[in-house]
């Protein structure tokens, strides 16, 4: 296991081109960062309970168990709401309209979570977002040099009902959705994906969520990484509570068939 600050890296087999990524299934804020956040501690673990994907670092572990050859996974241990790695860090972001950009302003119901502040911000994007991302962008490259081409199956879950700070109200949300990339998705990628992930129910692409992770390094210029986002419905692995229920076990199942159908094709 590798760690560092806000991450940890966990190992897989040297062979493996898989990479799990798990960018929002931490709950962890720091006492500095919770100091900021405008929230009362009863209407912070609620939100919390909203943006977490919650146990999907569970979901990623199991799969990797069951792979053929196991997978390495990529770790978030900081909340959502310390920043997201997985938004822009400028103006390219389609969520800073509503306040969620890499470091988010306002909460899933659209009240403020912080006060803007630019220098803050700012500071919290050197301390956490762009490490993070450079961690990342080291890590693939040494994988790249070890084993040539290298996929990342970016691993999330979404809530039944839309939030109401949202982008993508009315678009359907099945049981699985596929997040894809027309320079990063190769085509056999999205067809096994889907197939797969069909044993859990309904498969939708690029609905309600689309697109999926890459390094800005090397996005949208180095067709040796390939990626796929895999949103899982929460209701098809977890209660009410946030507790597993026995779709976790299926979930896996598909996932690490995913993994296998790429390093054996």
């Amino acid at each position: 296991m590798h760690e560092v600050a806000n991450l940890k890296i966990f190992p897989g087999d040297p062979l493996s081109p898989f990479i799990l990524h798990v960018p929002h299934s931490s709950r962890y804020i720091p006492t500095e960062i919770r100091q900021d956040i405008l929230l009362s501690n009863e209407a912070l673990e609620h939100e919390l309970d909203e943006m977490t994907d919650s146990h999907t670092e569970v979901l990623a572990e199991h799969a990797a168990n069951r792979s053929q050859i196991r997978p390495w996974i990529f770790l978030n241990t900081y909340s959502r709401l310390v920043v997201d790695p997985e938004r822009f860090p400028d103006d390219r972001e389609d969520m800073n309209a509503i306040g969620m950009g890499a470091v988010y302003r306002t909460t899933s119901n659209g009240e403020p979570l912080r006060n803007p502040d630019e220098i803050k911000e700012k500071d919290l994007l050197t301390r956490y977002f762009h490490p993070y991302a450079q961690i990342f962008e080291d890590f693939l490259t040494k994988r790249l040099n070890q084993v040539g081409d290298v996929a990342i199956v970016d691993v999330h879950s979404y809530r039944a009902i839309a939030h109401k700070n949202s982008l993508n109200e009315g678009l359907e949300r099945p049981p699985i959705c596929i997040g894809v990339d027309d320079f990063h998705t190769p085509s056999w990628l999205q067809e096994r994906a889907t197939r797969i992930f069909g044993v859990v129910g309904e498969v939708a692409i690029n609905q309600p969520y689309s697109g999926t992770y890459v390094p800005l390094s090397r996005y949208r210029r180095d067709k040796n990484v390939s990626s796929i986002m895999m949103e899982n419905r929460a209701d098809v692995f977890v209660n009410e509570k946030l507790e597993f229920t026995d779709g976790i076990e299926k979930l896996a199942k598909a996932l690490a068939e995913v993994i296998d159908a790429g390093v054996n094709p």
